[in-house]
């Protein structure tokens, strides 16, 4: 299997990564400046207010949206880290266990482990981490351990003895990471002398600053991808500016001085998001429709918390049987499906709506394929077995913005519904807004405001209605087209005068 990464930086604005295993796009990520990043930042901040009922307190980070801070996300007095939040509800008085925690006002150090989605704010933890090449720095916790995704148990047992040999300080807590693997104590102690010393760094900058402040800023896109993703099955590392070159080549010089050769510069004139054809894919990306190879398709639907997913066999066969067809369109979607949830970054509740398949041994070998394919995301799954409908349902990590909310905005026509009122419509609405106000006695005049389509429709459509509404209320009605920028389809003014010209409230 041949692996490439692909770092576009030429664009200051956005920073984007590709990897591609065998010239297929498998994962992209992407960062917009003007979105900023704010997950694995540290921020002093001050608790806002607190509420028991749910269990959380909201803290001002210095953010547009103040932070959310969950009571399981809470270090107490002692150090120890707080039952889960599953564990305690319930329990007579536990919604008031948050306020011996936390008071407003008080001043406290937090770590964004989530972005902030929709009109939430950002999640906050106070436990802090600091993630090296092959370690995570835990500062207030005393837990030590390998990544569970290292499931050799001869390796898990070797890195385990090496943290007992690597000593940690007191009352700090370490995690070996998945780049761990095969790693010497040597190369392990060196990565935890370096976040010893950026711990104390942070702590330094804790006692100097504003509140509320920034104390540690993530690194950018292509360190934190090159420092948390790269493994020796990526072959080549192609960069596009000169910047971006020697960033790599110096991060993977004192990371992986083997490995810094790897690193290339592109040259061509053809830009290589274009050479490639990632910019096609990042185009299908977007689509809610992907067609698959053998006929059939899957339609993603994307709400602020869940995702649905929807298997179509498309056109079917005459004489193929219905179960086979099915099975290898099931088959075929759950491969695609994951890969689709990777380089979408899709978050939350995911469901999933297969083709119904009458054997069991079907249904359990699309359930294996499916559960295999989500091995190589990154984030944390949580998947249930297949129902009695057909229905898959999994979890998945929300850590930033989906790929969606990054490269789009809602439209301004629909507000983001995907409907947009006909102008038959709109005029309808404006003719019965004028008949509830006619009977008063103050209005004199009505002036309608509205975009170009529906006031010309008033105008001709409606001519004589209004002028016989004229006639019989004494009153005068003015149907405008709208001249003002930035206005949109479907937004409607509609202004009140008395006999003196004054304004009418209605």
């Amino acid at each position: 299997m041949s692996k490439k990464m692909l770092i576009n930086a030429i664009e200051p604005e956005e920073s984007r990564i590709a990897i591609l295993e065998d010239s297929v796009l498998e994962e992209l990520y992407i960062e917009r400046m003007s979105k900023g990043q704010a997950v694995g930042n540290i921020y002093m901040g001050r608790v806002s207010n607190v509420e028991p009922s749910l269990e959380a307190a909201f803290v001002d980070v210095g953010l547009k949206r103040n932070g959310f801070l969950h009571i399981s996300e809470v270090m107490d007095t002692t150090g120890e880290k707080e039952e889960k939040a599953e564990k305690t509800r319930g329990r007579r008085g536990e919604q008031k266990r948050i306020l011996t925690l936390l008071k407003p006002g008080q001043e406290l150090l937090v770590q964004v482990i989530r972005e902030g989605v929709g009109e939430k704010g950002p999640s906050l933890t106070s436990y802090i981490s600091l993630p090296g090449r092959y370690l995570v720095l835990m500062p207030y916790t005393t837990r030590h351990g390998v990544s569970r995704k290292i499931l050799d148990e001869e390796e898990r047992l070797r890195l385990k003895h090496i943290i007992k040999e690597l000593k940690p300080p007191s009352g700090m807590g370490l995690i070996i990471r998945t780049a761990g693997i095969g790693q010497t104590k040597r190369e392990l102690s060196k990565d935890l002398s370096y976040l010893l010393r950026l711990w104390k760094a942070v702590e330094e900058r804790t006692t100097n600053s504003l509140v509320p402040s920034l104390i540690y800023q993530e690194s950018d896109l292509v360190i934190r991808t090159i420092r948390d993703i790269f493994s020796s099955d990526i072959k080549e590392i192609i960069v596009d500016t000169q910047d971006a070159y020697e960033k790599t080549r110096d991060f993977l010089k004192q990371i992986l001085p083997k490995h810094e050769k790897i690193v290339r510069l592109h040259r061509a004139r053809v830009p290589i998001f274009h050479k490639y054809r990632i910019e096609e894919e990042i185009e299908k990306i977007n689509n809610k429709k992907i067609p698959l190879k053998q006929g059939g398709s899957i339609v993603i639907e994307q709400t602020e918390a869940l995702v649905a997913v929807d298997v179509n066999s498309g056109r079917f066969k005459k004489g193929a049987d219905p179960e086979e067809t099915a099975f290898k369109t099931n088959m075929e979607a759950s491969k695609e499906i994951t890969r689709q949830i990777r380089l979408r970054d899709l978050g939350g509740v995911i469901i999933i709506d297969f083709i119904d398949m009458l054997q069991e041994g079907h249904k359990r070998a699309v359930e294996r394929t499916f559960t295999d394919g989500l091995k190589r995301d990154r984030a944390r799954t949580k998947t249930l077995k297949t129902s009695k409908f057909g229905i898959i349902e999994l979890t998945r990590q929300r850590i930033k913005h989906s790929l969606r909310d990054v490269v789009h905005e809602r439209c301004p026509e629909c507000r983001g519904t995907g409907l947009a009122k006909t102008v038959e419509s709109l005029s309808l609405r404006i003719m019965r807004d004028i008949r509830s106000v006619l009977d008063n006695n103050q209005l004199k005049t009505i002036e309608v405001e509205a975009d170009e389509p529906v006031a010309q429709f008033l105008q001709n459509q409606k001519r004589k209605q209004i002028s016989e509404l004229e006639d019989h209320y004494n009153k005068t009605i003015i149907i405008k087209s709208a001249s003002e920028n930035g206005w949109r389809t479907g937004d409607i003014r509609i202004k009140y005068f008395s006999l003196d010209r004054s304004p009418v409230n209605l």
